[in-house]
């Protein structure tokens, strides 16, 4: 976790919060204190000079309204005594003027020369005319304010003059300026005070949250040991108290989900099924090793993919579509090398509301299954085609002999042979199925004994060579050496007796067939070979399988059942042995079979 500055930190922002209210309390305080008094100083000097102007305007209009003898002294000289008396540290200057603007007289010793003239001083003549009284606050030339008022001198309603005065309001403005810096004095010290006692304050708030900021980056990684230390028992330590159990919570659900998560990751791993989990996007976010194995592709190319496209399946599924699906979906994967079909099931994920967070694909390898399903459904076709032909047959020539056929003695004996032939046909065809159903299921038992093979071989070979026809010649590749084997004679002869049937049926006029025996490490190896039609070389490993025929028009017209391989296999491998097929088309087929013999030699072909 990223470490947070000092100047970032909720302890700076506090603190910071804090001076500013401080700030804002006090510069309002202190504006509204300063303007109050302000406003309070500039009327008590205003009153103050209003005071003492009633009293001067009173004397004014004496002098102005009185009647004089010659002995008396001039208007001019008289205001001008009253007016000597003014000066004061606050009056600056004190004119009188009469109704026509003239200047009377002036308090100014050092303006006597404006005696006489007109004034041309605004708030004088707006005095006069208006006979209110004037004011307002200026400049003079040496920059410092002066109050100026003029008030109107009435004598029985009439104005008769005018009082002009200037007051020095400046010092008014140098006690608030020495205010302001007392005040910005005390605002300086409260603040530093403000910034210490905020600095504690915030401390008191931030360093358990500071403590909480750790434990829970400790947290993060993994270490629940530690404890938020409680300050106190307000809202800051409850908060504590409830971190802690949480902490404490936290600890037993990372446990519980720990063990848990082993366990999945257990089952995930030794699953013999692929498991694909996607999120609500339909993006793989897991898949375990029996997948990768089953979908043959690296675990760097399926996470994050859409599982569609994993899957192979985006051109004909949508993930909606996946969600919705009910049934199980084969998977084609199948090569030219070998097939492979996988079975896939889909499971939603969904909330209680439910939402879907995400899909469950389980691939199961289908193949095996698959082909038994396939080699079932083709077991049962074939099987009800093999006794359907008979039975169809049978029943043609029965329904001829029942119509009267069998009264004739020519054709009579024709039908009844047929039928005859096709009974038989069908017994073999039974019996060779119950014989294949025992040997699945294991029903059997071998009556073994030892024989020597040579021996045993050529009295199967003299049975087929007195009885064959003679359109074929054998060729027997066998030594006088006696080989020794523990078989159930029985159930060889019939596998011996299959092969060397099949090698007649298949064989042209004027062919051979060939015997011979050899015996390399332990093992006798069998062949019997013939000069027949010969097998394609795609075929030549589906012969053993059951009702297999490579041509099964011309089979079914020797009378096979196209079981006599497949049990001929069923009995080899019951002995331990194994049985295959060399062929070529056009040129013959050759069948070999082994067996487990007990001699100190290696024997060769003769």
């Amino acid at each position: 976790m990223q470490k947070v500055g000092y100047f970032k930190s909720i302890h700076m922002k506090i603190v910071f919060i804090y001076i500013l209210l401080i700030i804002i309390a006090m510069q309002i305080i202190g504006l509204y204190f300063v303007r109050e008094l302000e406003q309070t100083l500039r009327e008590n000097f205003q009153e103050s000079i209003s005071d003492r102007v009633s009293l001067l305007e009173f004397s004014a209009r004496e002098e102005i309204i009185k009647i004089r003898n010659e002995e008396d002294l001039t208007k001019e000289q008289s205001l001008r005594s009253i007016l000597s008396g003014l000066n004061s540290y606050d009056i600056k200057e004190v004119r009188v003027i009469d109704a026509r603007y003239q200047i009377l007289a002036t308090s100014d010793i050092n303006n006597q020369s404006i005696v006489g003239q007109r004034s041309m001083d605004e708030l004088v003549k707006l005095s006069i005319t208006a006979a209110t009284e004037q004011s307002n606050i200026s400049l003079d030339e040496t920059r410092n304010r002066i109050w100026i008022l003029a008030t109107p001198i009435i004598y029985q309603g009439e104005v008769v003059g005018s009082l002009y005065i200037e007051s020095n309001i400046e010092n008014v403005f140098g006690q608030m300026n020495e205010i302001n810096q007392i005040l910005a004095g005390g605002t300086a010290v409260a603040l530093a005070i403000t910034i210490v006692l905020g600095i504690l304050i915030a401390q008191t708030i931030t360093r358990p949250i500071s403590d909480m900021r750790k434990q829970a980056q400790a947290m993060a990684k993994g270490n629940f040991s530690r404890k938020v230390r409680v300050y106190g028992n307000d809202e800051i330590g409850q908060l504590a108290i409830a971190f802690n159990h949480l902490t404490n919570r936290l600890q037993e659900a990372q446990s519980t989900t720990e063990a848990e998560r082993r366990k999945l990751a257990s089952v995930l791993a030794n699953m013999t099924d692929g498991v694909i989990a996607t999120d609500r996007k339909g993006r793989v976010i897991l898949i375990n090793d029996p997948a990768i194995r089953l979908l043959r592709i690296p675990r760097e190319m399926v996470l994050n993919r859409p599982i569609i496209s994993v899957l192979g399946i985006d051109s004909a599924y949508s993930f909606e579509d996946l969600i919705h699906l009910k049934e199980s979906m084969n998977l084609d994967l199948s090569t030219q090398e070998r097939p492979f079909i996988l079975r896939t099931n889909f499971s939603v994920i969904q909330k209680e509301t439910g939402f879907v967070n995400g899909l469950i694909a389980v691939l199961h390898d289908n193949t095996e299954q698959e082909r038994i399903d396939m080699e079932r459904r083709e077991f049962v076709a074939n099987v009800s085609h093999e006794l359907r032909t008979p039975l169809t047959t049978m029943s043609s020539y029965l329904e001829a002999l029942a119509d009267g056929a069998w009264k004739d003695d020519e054709i009579a004996p024709t039908f009844l042979q047929v039928t005859q032939t096709e009974t038989q046909r069908m017994i073999r065809l039974v019996n060779d199925l119950l014989q294949l159903s025992k040997m699945d299921s294991r029903d059997y038992d071998l009556n073994r004994e030892t024989v020597n093979f040579n021996q045993f071989f050529n009295r199967i070979i003299d049975r087929f060579e007195l009885s064959k026809s003679q359109h074929v010649t054998f060729h027997r590749m066998l030594s006088d050496t006696a080989y020794y084997v523990d078989i159930d004679t029985d159930k060889l002869t019939q596998v011996i007796d299959n092969i060397i049937s099949n090698a007649m049926k298949y064989s042209p006029d004027g062919g051979n067939i060939r015997f011979g025996v050899a015996v390399k490490e332990n093992m006798l190896t069998v062949m019997i070979s013939d000069e027949g039609m010969g097998i394609p070389t795609e075929n030549v490993n589906r012969i053993f399988d059951r009702f297999y025929r490579v041509d099964r028009a011309r089979a079914r017209s020797m009378g096979g059942t196209g079981l006599g391989l497949a049990i001929a296999r069923e009995m080899i491998e019951a002995h331990g042995g194994s049985i295959w097929a060399e062929s070529e088309e056009g040129q013959g087929t050759t069948i070999f079979f082994t067996l487990k013999v007990e001699m100190d030699e290696e024997g060769e072909w003769d």
